[in-house]
C-alpha cells in the first residue's frame, strides 16, 4: 500500500537528480567555457596586421608579426613621405599634418625649420606643385633597432619649368601603440634627416 510519504520520498530523489545534472551542466559549461577562451586567445595572440596592396592596414590570421613587420615598415615609410613631400598649396597643411603623426620631434623639427626658412610660403605664393614620382627604402636591423634610407625622386612643377629631384633621408623606426587612423602601423621615424638632395637631369633619372 503507498503512502503519501511514499511520493514525497520519489519526489524529492527527482528533484535531487535534477540539481545534480543542472550543478553538472554548469560545471561542464564552465569547463567548455574556458576552454573556448583559451583557444580564442591563442588564436588571438598569432593573429597579426597585413598591408595590402595600397599599403592599407587589413587584419590578417596565419602570419605573425615578425614576419610582416618589412611589409609594413616599408608601408609606414612609403606613407610619410608620401605626406610629407606630395603637396601643394591646396593639402600641405593637411598631408603635413598627417606626416607629423608618422614621425617624432625630429620629424617636427625639420618641419619648423622649411617653415623658417619660407618654403611652404613660396608654395602658396607661385602655386608650386610638389609631385612625388617614387619611394624606394632600404631596410636595416641592427641589434634591437631598426634604420632605414629612403630615395625619394619628386618633381616641382613651376607651370612652365618641371624640376626633378631626388632626396637621400635616413633616420630609425621603433615601435609604438597603433593609433587608427593616424598611425595605422604603430611604427615611429626617429633621427630623421634629410641627408643630400640634387636636381636630376634626364641623364640622371635614367640610371
Amino acid at each position: 500500500m503507498k503512502t503519501p510519504y511514499q511520493n514525497i520520498y520519489t519526489v524529492l530523489k527527482f528533484n535531487r537528480f535534477i540539481v545534480f545534472t543542472v550543478i553538472a551542466f554548469s560545471f561542464l559549461s564552465s569547463i567548455y567555457s574556458v576552454w573556448i577562451n583559451y583557444k580564442v586567445n591563442q588564436k588571438a595572440l598569432n593573429s597579426a596586421f597585413a598591408i595590402s596592396t595600397d599599403g592599407n592596414i587589413i587584419p590578417l590570421q596565419l602570419v605573425s608579426q615578425k614576419e610582416n613587420f618589412r611589409v609594413e615598415a616599408l608601408a609606414h615609410l612609403n606613407l610619410f613621405h608620401s605626406f610629407f613631400y606630395n603637396i601643394d598649396a591646396s593639402n600641405y597643411e593637411k598631408n603635413l599634418e598627417k606626416a607629423l603623426w608618422l614621425g617624432n620631434s625630429s620629424v617636427d623639427d625639420l618641419y619648423r625649420q622649411k617653415k623658417a626658412d619660407g618654403v611652404y610660403n613660396r608654395l602658396l605664393q607661385y602655386s608650386l606643385v610638389q609631385k612625388v614620382l617614387s619611394i624606394d627604402s632600404e631596410l636595416e636591423k641592427k641589434g634591437d633597432d631598426y634604420y632605414f634610407k629612403t630615395r625619394t625622386i619628386f618633381e616641382i612643377n613651376r607651370g612652365a619649368i618641371v624640376d626633378t629631384y631626388e632626396l637621400i633621408s635616413t633616420g630609425k623606426l621603433i615601435v609604438v601603440d597603433r593609433n587608427f587612423p593616424n598611425n595605422p602601423h604603430g611604427l615611429l621615424i626617429t633621427d630623421y634627416f634629410e641627408n643630400t638632395l640634387k636636381k636630376l637631369t634626364d641623364e640622371n633619372r635614367k640610371k
